[in-house]
């Protein structure tokens, strides 16, 4: 974010525990490994956009499939992606020391080991010190080699858990909570949170299974938080709508988003910087609950567009939902102006074709408060996939109440995946506000009335052409809401936990409370 950070001073509930979101990905891939894209060319475009990192390279796989011809060009490339990164290992950890700035952009180190029998794992260093690949066969070794050559400073937690059992998805029976404080429940492979969702798994490895889902762990009894990550493979951490995280720490520190991290305190979100945060008394999301008490859920919510409803989901079943333009509670309470969040998408065209943007959107008759960047790379899930984006010039900057841009869209490929690139500002209105969108030497004015009662479109040329939407305005009630709500006591073995879906289909799973 660019400027005062969302939701800033519109998060009581946060601030009130001493915390705050950062935004990061700790799962994504360049060409250390397998995959496109520099090194340094991927800590630059995470830097854009997030608050911490981890740039994951593919070191081991035990149970390869080394003897069946049928995915020869499958083993071919990972066996040479592996020895690639044992050759720039050490080297790399320079590269991840000169990106990292301390309380602004936090780098860590980190890699993947696969197996068919235990599911893929992440593994994640705290320290930027030159250290060995831990290599191991199963999660019990790997845990045992972490712990004695790192003591607590390295964990590992499983991806794409939603495949099935024997085709790289979770082992619930080696699943180890001590090892894996937190998995990843969203990326570009789909959703784990339960069998069917609206982000489905579509990659050739396979449709998910609804035992190596969110929820049935969760009911085994296994204690866990949420990530969210790309598993980008064309050098670009945090690109829009394919994943990332949010960790809920008092500062932008290692040790401290460390310690979050540990302690659950982490949600898994799609692509918009939102803010979903809950607590149970003095249990925040990840926090363990003693049983009885009759303290009411707190929760609030700040999101990145128009919120569709909020969940509360206990043992598996949705116990309360929000629905804000029902239930209105804003936190921002409107005096003459009002808050609200202005979204510039630019894309659209003529298939297999891109554009480069270069204009500005200015606010007449109010205030930029702060500037998201939403900005997606070439979607690219493994090496044969294509050759990434090259491309690394896109550039957006905040000048008073104008923002200034330079980036550069792909076409839509089809009808079902979206490619357009976007900024998002969160702004002060006055009633007679107007926004001047000036792009490629054409402008176009619309006022915030126009706005507040649907999106604007245009084209750059005639049918085909290239094209850009501003986003409806919501309403403060429509992007936040806060309040109390009446569940029933924990007993011992429940476990609840909080999600939100905005009307834009971006999505925001806050880790669960858990009661022992």
């Amino acid at each position: 974010m660019i400027g005062e950070r969302l939701p800033g001073r519109l998060s009581p509930l946060a601030t009130r525990h001493g915390l705050r979101p950062y935004y990061g990905d700790v799962h994504n891939h360049c060409d250390i490994s397998y995959g496109h894209g520099s090194l340094e060319q991927a800590l630059r475009r995470a830097r854009r956009q997030l608050d911490f990192v981890s740039v994951t390279g593919h070191a081991y796989w035990p149970d390869m499939p080394v003897n069946d011809p049928s995915v020869a060009h499958i083993v071919d490339f990972h066996v040479k992606g592996f020895a690639k990164l044992e050759r720039v290992w050490d080297a790399h950890f320079d590269i991840l020391a000169a990106a990292d700035a301390p309380g602004e952009f936090t780098v860590f180190p980190g890699y993947e080991i696969h197996s068919f029998a235990h599911g893929d794992y992440t593994i994640v260093y705290r320290d930027l010190q030159r250290q060995d690949l831990i290599k191991a066969d199963t999660p019990q070794e790997l845990q045992h080699k972490l712990r004695a050559a790192f003591s607590n400073r390295a964990f590992a937690f499983p991806h794409h858990i939603g495949y099935r059992l024997g085709a790289r998805g979770i082992n619930w029976q080696s699943f180890i909570e001590d090892l894996s404080p937190v998995l990843e429940i969203i990326s570009m492979h789909g959703c784990s949170e339960t069998s069917v969702m609206d982000r489905p798994f579509l990659h050739s490895m396979g449709p998910s299974d609804g035992q190596s889902t969110v929820r049935h762990g969760l009911n085994l009894g296994h204690k866990f938080g949420f990530l969210g990550n790309t598993d980008h493979h064309s050098g670009y951490p945090g690109s829009y709508g394919h994943g990332r995280s949010a960790v809920y720490a008092p500062e932008n520190s290692r040790d401290a988003l460390w310690q979050a991290i540990h302690q659950r305190r982490t949600n898994a979100l799609t692509g918009d910087a939102s803010h979903l945060f809950f607590a149970i008394g003095d249990a925040t999301q990840g926090g363990i609950l003693a049983p009885g008490g009759n303290a009411a859920l707190e929760l609030e919510a700040v999101a990145g567009g128009a919120i569709d409803y909020i969940d509360i989901i206990r043992n598996g079943d949705v116990v309360s939902r929000v629905t804000p333009d029902l239930q209105p509670s804003p936190l921002s309470v409107a005096n003459g102006s009002i808050e609200t969040i202005v979204v510039l998408e630019l894309g659209w065209g003529a298939r297999g074709k891109f554009h480069d943007w270069q204009g500005s959107l200015e606010l007449i008759g109010g205030e930029i408060l702060s500037v998201e960047p939403r900005l997606r790379g070439a979607e690219v899930v493994s090496p044969l996939e294509g050759e990434g984006d090259a491309q690394d010039d896109n550039r957006v900057e905040l000048d008073g109440n104008r923002i200034d841009f330079a980036v550069r869209s792909i076409a839509n490929p089809n009808n079902t995946t979206a490619s357009m690139q976007a900024i998002a500002a969160r702004v002060r209105i006055l009633p007679d506000a107007s926004f001047v969108l000036t792009v490629d030497g054409q402008t176009f004015k619309v006022t915030a009335e126009r706005l507040l009662a649907g999106a604007l479109s245009g084209n750059l040329g005639p049918i085909d052409s290239p094209a850009f939407r501003l986003h409806p305005l919501p309403r403060p009630h429509q992007w936040q809401w806060h309040g109390p709500l009446s569940i029933e006591p924990l007993r011992k073995g429940d476990w609840v936990y909080a999600r939100m879906r905005q009307a834009n289909g971006q999505w925001n799973w806050a880790s669960p409370i858990f009661c022992e």
